[in-house]
């Protein structure tokens, strides 16, 4: 329990040591810092009296808030000064070594006090051993000492005070073994008488024997075996004398010796007569038993002597002497039996009269322990000093417990240290890696701003030409060209597009790398961008002959919030892929609703059996394309119910994926095999751009590949929803169809026994408001025409079915006089179907229309083949040059640019739409010409020009019409002319920063006609305005 008292203990103490250090620290190092603006403050001026007072109070409450902070900031600030590299490089290893240092001392402190404690226990209980030995033998010697005093008064009584005597040799020697028991230190007790010289003779002839003298025997001790009394000298003349006439038995051979005449007994004797008190000899051999022993001896005085009496008076009165014989040895023995702990400890004692030489009355010297403690003994003589010194006699045992307690300090103080140690060593480490790290996250931001930089830079060095050489081959297309100057035109048109293609992937590429990619968040139309990407491959299907289709859900809305061109850069690129490696069969695009699939796998319009395909050729199973999604799992993602969660799919019969190349189709610039690149061309960057765009869109990307057969790609991509709130309460099915009046009310009959096709003929005719029936064979579909109440007035016959069954069909709708006869329209895949010859007579040859089917083209195809051509817009009406020289008509157009190739492109274009243009070959003549009041409707500004930028140049320009807007009435038109960006730039900062500097909008080069068209006309009104 002790160890564990001591340990919290340190530990507390070394807590609160470390917390008063920190917040010493703190405190100095704050208070330094905070004492310097209070000198910037009062050096400014002196504050009036009122002020002072109130900056006096609020220090002091700050100083009082700053304190308490400081108390409860220790922790923080001591992570965050453990965790400096000033602390870890400077400061932790003088730390840890004062810290080791003091708990080492602390150790030894704690061996020290352990040890001195258990020595103190020792010495206790050494003391207590040696002083009850010590009290037992002082009481037992008293009770010895008191019972001769009383013998004594019985000798004067009964032998002096009685004539004649009551007591004789063999009476005193029976009384004295009876009562030996009350005095159990004594060996004997013997009786001197004082006889004076004057009656030495009558005394010798009474006892019968001769006063022999003792210090013959002290000077030669015999041995207890050759003691013969007879042979003692008679003792010498003297003037008087003290011999023993009684003794004990044990002592008996005393008697007829003179006390007087041995020197310790005479000295004894005569300090007893005189004092009146019992007095002890010094230790000396005794007589016989040569051990050491002592002699206690009372005077017996006369009856009447007073108690007050002078020592002459004593020395007068005296009868003789009692004496008691103590054997030190036997008596210390005897005492020392009766103890149980008598083993464990070393008595000796001494006699202590002369200090400087003290005599040993019992023990001996040899002892393993040096401890040693003394207990004084008082045996009634106040002239002798007696001591009793005692020892153990074993060692003292190893201090396990001190040991076992300091070292465990020293090993947690070691441990505590070497985690410490470990720590601020770890908390470097890191440190010095955050500033590795950041280091090179500074070298590749600035690497990633010099590639960002660099491609701007390529981008535009490269856009800039192209721009001048497709603008030129636009222009060059709308001159007398023969056909061959026509294909050689166009040939370097579709080489340069695909050169800025493959610079827009690169460019994208990255970006995401960077990470600086970003969506639009903008309202468009799904279904016509479909359509415009099926525009853009429609060519190339029909020259494979390979049949190209979409179809859109009803679910889905017509309107949607997203990004559209990233959209349509994903649609384009698998459709493009899905293009160049199909030669025959179908590419079938699929959009859904994800809720749709979830509900029933049967939504899904094609499935992956041969007879169901859009043209009867096997597809891969589209099903594996998304069955890793995660919006088909139970842990889908969460989106809100706002969100449209689209599902697209594109299916094609092309060559398909070989399996081992499946692993890395989206890994960037990898190709499926050496081959394929010199085969059918390409960056192998399409999909790997489409993966993040799709990602970007929080959905995912999948497909489903079988060698030989095809492929699916599947992805997800959530939007917001378009339409507005009366719009989503309508009919959804009105919200999908345009509004083409025209073909209202119309009826027709779809002949395919394909369902998948046949819904994608259905799909397409009903957006137009046309009721569409499906049936499989003609002979239906006269059955259908001759029973329906409703007149037919299209028949949608498929290429296929046509090719078969086309003049059985023609004689029995010339033979039936029920069926009226309705317009014939053929759907073909390439643009070489040809019409029978055996329709030529009687029979108008069907209309052709040329999949792939689209709603803008649908209707104006059905226009002139129905004759119902009034819905043309102004667009549409007299020759198309004069329709697009009204676009612009009276719109006078700035375009500033320092290439004079790119002023040609712009101005050529701008031009051709009835612009008013004038161009501009630096941003300063720009800012004179644009000062207001001015003509200008609009203005299309490079970036980079020399002397000023496009950006100085818009800035200067708001300038100068904040200024004019201030000087004239707000009741007027604020000025504000459109001013575009033009520049071969397509990063985002770019984008951003013609934001932030005023324009209003941003064409990338190389433009082309259209592109600058549709820029400027959203900020013209109307086309009516535009003429006026």
């Amino acid at each position: 329990m002790s160890l564990f008292h001591v340990l919290g203990f340190g530990v507390k103490i070394g807590q609160l040591l470390w917390m008063l250090c920190c917040w010493f620290v703190s405190w100095f190092i704050d208070g330094g810092i905070e004492d310097k603006p209070g000198l910037l403050i009062g050096s400014v001026g002196d504050p009036s009296p009122p002020e002072k007072t109130k900056m006096t109070t609020t220090m002091k409450k700050k100083s009082k808030l700053c304190f308490w902070s400081k108390i409860f900031k220790i922790p923080s600030f001591s992570h965050h000064f453990l965790g400096s590299v000033r602390f870890g490089k400077t400061w932790w290893r003088k730390v840890v070594v004062a810290w080791v240092v003091f708990w080492v001392l602390v150790s030894f402190w704690t061996f020290w006090y352990f040890s001195s404690q258990a020595m103190e226990k020792r010495k206790e209980t050494l003391a207590s051993m040696c002083d009850e030995r010590a009290r037992m033998l002082q009481d037992q010697f008293n009770v010895s000492m008191n019972h001769v005093q009383a013998m004594s008064i019985l000798i004067s009584t009964f032998h002096h005070g009685k004539i004649p005597s009551a007591i004789d040799q063999r009476t005193f020697s029976e009384y004295t073994d009876r009562t030996s028991f009350e005095r159990p230190l004594t060996s004997g007790v013997a009786y001197a008488m004082r006889v004076l010289h004057s009656e030495r003779e009558e005394f010798e002839r009474q006892q019968g024997w001769t006063i022999r003298r003792m210090d013959s025997l002290e000077q030669k001790p015999v041995h207890k075996d050759d003691y013969d009394p007879e042979a003692l000298e008679p003792s010498p003349v003297q003037e008087e004398y003290a011999p023993v006439i009684f003794a004990q038995d044990t002592v008996s051979h005393v008697v007829s010796l003179d006390m007087l005449s041995g020197k310790e007994d005479r000295e004894n004797v005569l300090r007893a007569r005189k004092s009146g008190k019992g007095v002890l000899t010094a230790p000396f051999p005794l007589i016989k038993t040569n051990r050491l022993g002592v002699i206690l001896t009372f005077a017996v005085y006369k009856r009447d002597l007073p108690s007050n009496a002078t020592p002459r008076e004593r020395i007068e009165a005296t009868n003789g002497y009692l004496g008691g014989v103590f054997d030190i040895e036997s008596l210390v023995e005897n005492l020392l039996h009766q103890l149980a702990s008598k083993q464990t400890i070393l008595v000796n004692v001494y006699d202590t009269t002369n200090h400087s030489q003290p005599i040993s009355m019992y023990g001996s010297n040899v002892s393993a322990d040096g401890l040693e403690l003394i207990s004084p003994l008082n045996f009634g003589d106040p002239f002798r000093k007696h001591e009793m010194r005692c020892r153990f006699k074993q060692k003292p045992p190893w201090p396990v417990l001190s040991m076992v307690t300091s070292f465990g300090i020293l090993v947690i103080a070691l441990l505590v240290a070497h985690i410490f140690h470990a720590t601020v060593s770890r908390i470097n480490k890191v440190e010095e890696d955050c500033n590795k790290m950041e280091r090179l996250k500074k070298k590749a931001e600035a690497a990633d701003v010099a590639k960002s930089q660099f491609l701007a830079t390529v981008s535009h060095e490269i856009r800039t030409p192209m721009n001048g050489v497709l603008g030129m081959l636009h222009m060059l297309m709308d001159t007398e060209l023969d056909v061959t100057q026509q294909d050689y035109v166009r040939t370097a048109q579709a080489s340069g597009k695909a050169l800025v293609s493959l610079i827009n992937e690169v460019l994208d590429q990255a970006k995401i790398e960077s990470g600086k990619l970003e969506l639009e968040e903008v309202r468009f139309d799904l279904r016509g961008i479909l359509d415009d990407v099926l525009s853009l491959f429609s060519g190339k299907s029909q020259q494979k002959g390979v049949e190209l289709a979409v179809y859109i859900s009803d679910r889905v809305p017509e309107m949607l919030i997203g990004d559209p061109g990233r959209f349509r850069q994903i649609l384009t690129n698998l459709m493009g892929n899905s293009i160049k490696f199909t030669e025959k069969g179908h590419i079938f695009v699929t959009v859904h609703l994800v809720e749709e699939l979830l509900d029933s796998i049967d939504a899904e319009t094609a499935s992956s059996s041969p007879e169901s395909t859009l043209s009867g050729l096997p597809v891969a199973e589209r099903k594996r394309s998304w069955e890793n999604f995660k919006a088909f799992s139970s842990s889908g993602h969460q989106s809100f119910p706002s969100d449209i969660n689209l599902i697209v799919s594109v299916e094609d019969t092309g060559v398909g994926i070989p399996l081992e190349a499946q692993s890395r189709i989206f890994t960037p610039f990898m190709q499926v095999g050496p081959s394929i690149s010199r085969t059918h061309g390409g960056t192998g960057i399409g999909l790997s751009i489409s993966k993040c765009l799709v990602g970007l869109m929080k959905g995912e990307i999948g497909f489903s590949s079988t060698p030989k057969v095809g492929s699916t790609f599947t992805f997800t991509a959530v939007f917001a929803n378009g339409m507005h709130t009366a719009e989503r309460k309508s009919d959804p099915q009105s919200n999908n169809q345009p509004m083409f009046s025209e073909f209202q009310g119309m009826k027709a009959v779809v002949v395919d026994h394909r369902p998948a096709r046949a819904q994608v003929s259905w799909y397409h005719f009903q957006r137009l408001g046309i009721r569409v029936e499906v049936v499989p064979r003609v002979d239906q579909a006269l059955r259908f025409m001759k029973n329906g109440t409703t007149a037919v007035n299209m028949i949608l016959i498929e290429q296929e079915i046509w090719n078969r069954e086309a003049d059985a069909f023609i004689k029995k709708l010339q033979k039936d006089p029920l069926v009226r006869s309705p317009k014939l329209i053929l759907l073909a895949n390439s643009i070489e179907t040809s019409v029978s010859d055996t329709l030529s007579s009687g029979v108008d040859p069907p209309m052709v229309i040329v999949k792939p089917l689209r709603a803008s083209m649908l209707a104006a195809t059905l226009q002139r083949g129905l004759g119902i051509g009034n819905r043309e817009t102004p667009q549409h009406r007299g020759p198309p040059a004069l329709v697009l020289r009204n676009l612009l008509l009276g719109r006078k157009i700035l375009i500033v640019d320092d290439n004079n190739v790119n002023l040609r492109v712009a101005a050529g274009a701008l031009k051709k739409y009835g612009a008013d243009v004038v161009c501009s070959e630096s941003g300063v003549k720009a800012i004179s010409l644009l000062k207001p009041p001015h003509e200008f409707d609009a203005c299309f500004m490079d970036i980079q020009m020399p002397e000023m930028d496009g950006f100085e140049a818009t800035r200067r320009i708001r300038e100068m019409e904040e200024e004019m807007n201030k000087r004239t009435d707000s009741s007027k038109a604020r000025w504000h002319l459109p001013v575009l960006a033009m520049t071969a730039d397509v990063i985002q900062a770019t984008h951003e920063e013609c934001l932030k500097c005023g324009m209003d909008g941003y064409v990338s080069k190389p433009f082309e006609a259209e592109q600058l068209y549709r820029e400027v006309s959203r900020f013209f009104n109307s086309p009516s305005d535009t003429e006026s």
